[in-house]
């Protein structure tokens, strides 16, 4: 791993997390490329990016338990090198895949990592219950953590990173595997602990929860970069044309192929599970009213035809491949 340059700008008073040309190498596989990434104080920050794009090999690195090839990370002006030990004090890392010692009490769990974080046998017992009733399990506390459900299993641990007040907290898929009543549980107190003054770094694939909680996002695609900024920016920034929803009397397969054979037409493919067509124009066309002349003049009879404006998902979809190492 390469030293910090000599160039590297200082620590912004603002920021909460850096990155700079930050690259992982597995041997000839290349998992991050010349990471620029920042991350503000108080930011509920999306990390967005197709399985294998590199986030949690980014996620891994800040929260120390891996090094980078070359490039550097801050963390509140911490180098997660050399400054690990005060990196893991003011960091909460909770991974997609995390263990839990199901025939533990819930308390009895707490206690053991608050104790790990050398906090006080007389400070432990206020702390294990402001950390509960943050997460809304209070009444849990005497369970053992093998008959609580999945998604209460993925608040403890939530509230395990919580129990030594971490200013940063980097949650990888915290809502992986939930229902959505669990899911939305867990998204209310995210909310509530950026309300509290956290900054948040989420990595997750359900896009229209993190268009409604983040206010940043970024996305990355096979280790790189490609875009970071407030959430509307990337729709702003990628979708320069609306799409359309498109609906046929019948022959929705004939209607794709007349769309398909003018060049102002840049996609049409049928929506799965339903009638619609979804179209795209080309670079350079604005009007839709082409795509009616273009289903009339070829014989077919138009029933709706309709704007429809790109979510996160869609815009996530449009710039990535889906493309990983």
């Amino acid at each position: 791993m390469s030293d910090e340059s000599p160039t590297l700008p200082p620590p912004v008073s603002n920021a909460a997390v850096e990155t700079f040309g930050l690259t992982r190498h597995y041997g000839s596989l290349t998992a991050l490329n010349q990471l620029d990434l920042t991350v503000n104080r108080g930011d509920l920050f999306g990390f967005i990016g197709s399985n294998g794009a590199g986030k949690t090999t980014t996620l891994r690195i800040l929260s120390t338990f891996l090094s980078p090839s070359t490039g550097t990370a801050r963390v509140l002006g911490h180098d997660v090198v050399r400054e690990a030990n005060q990196v893991r004090r003011i960091l909460g890392y909770m991974p997609d895949f995390f263990g839990v010692y199901k025939d533990m009490e819930v308390t009895e769990y707490l206690d053991f990592f608050a104790a790990c974080y050398r906090i006080g046998a007389a400070r432990r017992e206020q702390t294990i219950s402001d950390v509960l009733e943050l997460v809304g399990l209070s009444e849990k506390k005497g369970s053992l953590i093998g008959a609580l459900s999945r998604g209460m299993q993925q608040r403890i641990g939530l509230a395990r990173v919580l129990v030594h007040d971490p200013e940063i907290l980097l949650l990888d898929e915290p809502a992986s595997g939930l229902d959505p009543r669990a899911r939305i549980e867990m998204m209310a107190i995210l909310q509530e602990l950026q309300r509290l003054g956290k900054t948040i770094l989420i990595s997750s694939h359900i896009l229209s929860e993190l268009q409604s909680l983040c206010n940043r996002v970024a996305i990355i695609e096979k280790g790189s970069l490609i875009y970071s900024g407030p959430v509307q920016g990337v729709q702003d920034q990628f979708t320069q044309k609306p799409g359309y929803r498109l609906r046929v009397a019948d022959n929705s397969e004939r209607a794709i192929e007349l769309l398909h054979e003018h060049p102002e037409i840049a996609k049409a493919e049928l929506q799965e599970e339903s009638d619609h067509i979804h179209v795209a124009l080309a670079d350079g066309q604005t009007n839709g009213s082409v795509i009616a002349l273009i289903i009339v003049n070829g014989g077919l009879q138009l029933t709706g035809l309709e704007e429809v404006e790109m979510d996160l998902e869609d815009v996530f979809l449009q710039v990535t491949r889906g493309e990983t190492q």
